[in-house]
């Protein structure tokens, strides 16, 4: 969302009310601790003061007091891959009908990865204007594709390198803050796409096939998309045409390490999306991952399309369930060996596909980054301040300061101690409106 689209937030926001939470720990994701006994003053839509004990003056009249004793604060998640355009539609879902389930979640703002920009518009300006009961909304491109488009109702073909500065001329009226390049895209449209998005300011990501992950970061590609797009490049030619190959992967040959300098060396961010992996394409056969509680949260139309939709993708992939296993068990590996080297990682997603539910997914997302060899504090690091980074926004969001929009999670119990405890919220704020879960998911449709 365009700073425009921020200040409907702000002005549609609880009329400069104000709300403080008493002495509670306070997660800041620079130093990756729990700062005890803050006090956190808010006023209208942002954060007035953060204080220690013994620095807390005269709190305002008018506010809202809540306890925070024993209670650990974090700034508002955010996922940095969803869709409220793609799956859904498919389903007869809007995205408007999914969005109280990310701010349920304690996700307060959400990154498109790619949609189509005048539905996706239309669920951005929703959200600014319910800032009480969604997240903050930041569109994409459509995906920037081959002829024809891979997803078609997400997709723009564009294949010569002429015409880039034209379809950016037209992305430039749709307000969009991230450009995605998608699997079909050859090196000389992906290259013209990355020059022309880093003249105009904007964020390049990528969905890779055609267009190698050595040329794309050569480019100067900003981030890729789903760990397949480091993955598939990783991957001798004779061993890529082998079955379940790989999860048979060595990472620790040559060229796994080569790319993951390089992407150390460009700063790449790189967004795993393992649970998309996981709950869709690999192991969404396995009854714990079909039946997780997350997903009976979703409306019952998403949830009767996923079978459908995992049908015609031709999902689980990548043979017997132990190949699967060991297949994901590597994407794990490879998660964990780019954090140890320093490449920057994201915290994304891929909701609404199968398995993958809106806002709760990211609970499950983390759980699997700390899996990987991240600490509670890397993983929630990057689920904030540098997911916010990327959105071009760490001055307003990513960390609970002064002068930041009020986006914060209050939970009771510490996530440093276990990441599961993300799951354990007591309440959310956005923008200075106090939300409950419960009363959230009330405004989620059953059917």
């Amino acid at each position: 969302m365009a700073a425009s689209g921020l200040a409907v937030c702000a002005a549609a926001a609880a009329a400069e009310t104000s709300v403080v939470i008493d002495r509670c720990s306070v997660f800041d994701p620079e130093s990756g601790k729990m700062l005890p006994e803050r006090t956190i003053t808010v006023r209208g839509a942002r954060i007035v003061d953060v204080t220690g004990k013994d620095d807390v003056g005269n709190m305002p009249a008018d506010a809202q007091r809540i306890d925070g004793r024993g209670k650990f604060a974090l700034p508002g998640l955010i996922d940095a891959h969803v869709h409220v355009v793609h799956v859904l539609d498919f389903a007869h879902v809007t995205g408007d009908e999914v969005l109280p389930l990310y701010l349920a979640a304690g996700v307060t703002s959400i990154r498109s990865a790619g949609d189509e920009p005048v539905a996706a518009t239309l669920v951005a300006r929703f959200a600014a204007a319910h800032p009480d009961w969604t997240p903050r909304v930041f569109t994409c491109s459509p995906l920037l594709d081959a002829e024809p488009p891979i997803h078609r109702d997400v997709g723009r073909a564009i294949t010569d390198p002429a015409n880039v500065p034209a379809l950016f001329d037209d992305l430039a009226r749709w307000n969009v803050s991230t450009v995605k390049i998608y699997a079909g895209t050859a090196r000389p449209v992906g290259r013209a796409i990355i020059d022309e998005a880093h003249r105009r300011g904007l964020f390049v990501t990528a969905h890779l096939g055609n267009y190698s992950a050595q040329d794309a970061m050569a480019d100067g590609v900003d981030g890729l998309e789903h760990i397949w797009s480091v993955f598939n490049y990783v991957i001798p030619p004779e061993v890529a045409k082998e079955p379940g190959h790989r999860g048979r992967l060595d990472l620790g040959n040559p060229l796994c390490e080569s790319l993951v300098a390089e992407l150390v060396k460009r700063r790449t961010y790189v967004d795993p999306t393992l649970a998309v992996f996981r709950n869709m394409i690999l192991l969404s056969d396995l009854s714990e991952i079909r039946d997780h509680p997350d997903n009976a949260l979703v409306p019952k139309r998403l949830r009767e399309f996923w079978p459908i939709y995992l049908r015609q993708t031709g999902c689980p992939q990548g043979g017997a369930l132990e190949d699967r296993r060991r297949e994901f068990a590597k994407f794990q590996e490879l998660t964990g060996k780019m954090y140890r080297a320093g490449v920057p990682l994201l915290v994304g997603t891929d909701s609404p596909e199968p398995q993958v539910p809106p806002g709760f997914s990211l609970h499950q997302e983390l759980e699997m980054l700390v899996e990987s060899g991240l600490s509670p504090a890397a993983a929630l690091r990057a689920a904030t301040l540098t997911n916010a980074t990327v959105l071009g926004e760490k001055e307003q969001l990513g960390s609970i300061s002064s002068g930041k929009w009020a986006d914060i999670v209050l939970l009771s119990a510490n996530p440093l101690n276990d990441i599961r405890n993300t799951r354990r919220i007591e309440l959310v704020i956005r923008g200075g409106n106090v939300c409950r879960p419960a009363d959230l998911l009330i405004r989620v449709p059953k059917e």
